[in-house]
């Protein structure tokens, strides 16, 4: 092995070993400059440093978690029937903005979406797609039209997302029978889905055969098993 090669490859594995706490440096600076913009505003019109020494720091952090009380207040509201009515009427106020109703309306959306993403998910499963003997997750989100048990039976819904981006994926009606359920929280299927099973040890993959009744071969394997081409050249 050359020189140039093992400094390449030591430069890479250094790269990524430091990539990560750059990006999180950078963003951590992103997000106390946001912070830092939306909060100070605040201070300056309260006079709020006048009654702490001067020190603006102190009136800072104060006044970020005085905002972190009123945001946990209002979610709180929103739970209960006068704080939902008043939100209801806050939407149709903002509704009827024609400019202000556009922007408010895709991120009041967006973040609904991203609030009940994980809480619409009754429950992780396996099913048999997109062929026979290949297994893909997927999240049951409710019992299919009673419309379609004509063709499919009885059948559940089940959206099996892409991986890595789970934001895209196939709605799937499922007979009964072809669901495979598996004692897996949500959560823990979303982070096998993101990292491509990067994130998920072996330990946890025997696991995940045991809770349910489908054999998943290890990987272990098919180490050594030569490939098509490597078996034409024999």
């Amino acid at each position: 092995m050359s020189r140039t090669h093992t400094l390449r490859r030591s430069f890479v594995a250094g790269l990524f070993l430091v990539a990560p706490l750059v990006v999180t440096i950078v963003a951590l600076r992103l997000l106390i400059g946001w912070l830092s913009g939306f909060v100070d505003p605040i201070v300056a019109a309260t006079a709020l440093s006048q009654y702490t020494a001067n020190i603006t720091l102190v009136a800072q952090v104060i006044t970020f978690l005085t905002l972190v009380v009123v945001i946990t207040g209002l979610g709180y509201l929103t739970q209960r029937s006068i704080g939902d009515w008043a939100f209801a009427w806050f939407d149709r106020v903002f509704g009827i903005v024609p400019v202000v109703r556009v922007i408010y309306t895709s991120v009041r959306q967006m973040t609904q979406a991203l609030r009940n993403r994980e809480n619409r998910y009754e429950n992780v499963v396996l099913i048999e797609y997109p062929r026979e003997g290949l297994f893909a997750i997927g999240f049951v989100t409710g019992e299919s039209p009673a419309s379609t048990h004509a063709v499919t039976g009885e059948a559940y819904n089940v959206f099996v997302p892409h991986s890595p981006n789970i934001t895209g994926g196939r709605l799937v009606l499922a007979p009964e029978d072809t669901i495979h359920e598996v004692d897996i929280s949500v959560r823990r299927a979303i982070r096998l889905l993101m990292t491509t099973g990067i994130a998920e040890e072996q330990s946890d993959i025997d696991a995940l055969a045991a809770e349910t009744d489908v054999d998943i071969p290890d990987a272990a394997a098919f180490e050594g098993t030569p490939s098509a081409e490597e078996s034409d050249d024999a």
